[in-house]
């Protein structure tokens, strides 16, 4: 069943609606970034719990093997990006999610506990055999994951090497126009790539050799998209920076709509 869809609203009223949220926390100062605190496990009773992916980087900005603190490549645009989305879904739709931002671990079964995982830069995570047992548990009982920020050949390599772990014997595929997930809750007939902050001042869309926008998806047996796939893109900047007047909001715009879909799809099938 489709939610009811919202009364539209002028993307400038939406955005300037964020702008004054962030204003009042404190969040946005120019280009700075506030540090805000997150916890484990749902807090109240709520529909939907925007949930973040913590694990084990490859890597991390220090050079450092196995990092998984608050530096580590899962954190990046945390929290102000799920924050900023958590905002769009109270307001554009009719999904109940009081809760506030959770981050979920799978060395935990807490994660069962969430219908939705949202996670950045998997060209770097790893897991343990249990960990990946445990995220491949998570998918075939009915849960969604979202993937953003990898880009290029090299990364694409990477996140599958963790993703094999996971669903070795799952195909990958390349979503079109039509497929239901555009269309659930907005219809997006037209995805162009989605870049990163380097845009204000480079106006490239793309990093490393990530020309191409990838828009992909692994479905399980009856064909419900488990794992929504964006490659060469940068949706978590999009919504960071969205109160920002030097970031377009043609990007924005659909990186917002990119993911309420999602989200719904997740909430609905």
């Amino acid at each position: 069943m489709k939610l009811v869809r919202p009364i539209s609203a002028a993307p400038f009223l939406f955005l300037m609606s964020l702008a004054l949220f962030a204003m009042q926390r404190g969040g946005y100062q120019g280009y700075g970034r506030q540090q805000y605190s997150y916890s484990y496990g749902p807090n109240v009773p709520s529909e939907f719990y925007w949930s973040r992916l913590q694990y084990t980087s490859s890597y991390a900005s220090g050079g450092s093997y196995g990092f998984r603190g608050m530096r580590g490549g899962w954190s990046r645009d945390y929290p102000k990006a799920d924050n900023d989305c958590l905002i769009a879904l109270r307001r554009l739709t009719r999904i109940n999610s009081p809760s506030a931002l959770n981050v979920v671990d799978l060395d935990s079964d807490h994660v069962f506990d969430y219908p939705w995982i949202y996670a950045v830069q998997v060209n770097t995570w790893t897991f343990t055999d249990e960990e990946a047992k445990r995220l491949h548990d998570y998918l075939l009982k009915g849960g969604f994951l979202m993937v953003d920020d990898f880009h290029g050949t090299d990364d694409w390599e990477h996140f599958m090497a963790g993703m094999r772990m996971v669903l070795p014997d799952r195909p990958v595929e390349d979503l079109k126009d039509e497929d239901e997930i555009y269309h659930v809750l907005y219809d997006i007939d037209e995805k162009f790539q989605i870049p990163s902050e380097i845009y204000v001042n480079t106006g490239r869309t793309y990093e490393k050799d990530g020309y191409v926008p990838k828009w992909r998806a692994i479905r399980n047996d009856h064909g419900r998209i488990m794992v929504a796939i964006c490659a060469n893109m940068h949706l978590g900047d999009a919504w960071e920076w969205a109160d920002s007047p030097q970031y377009p909001e043609k990007f924005s715009g659909l990186a917002f709509r990119i993911v309420l879909n999602y989200i719904t799809y997740a909430m609905t099938h």
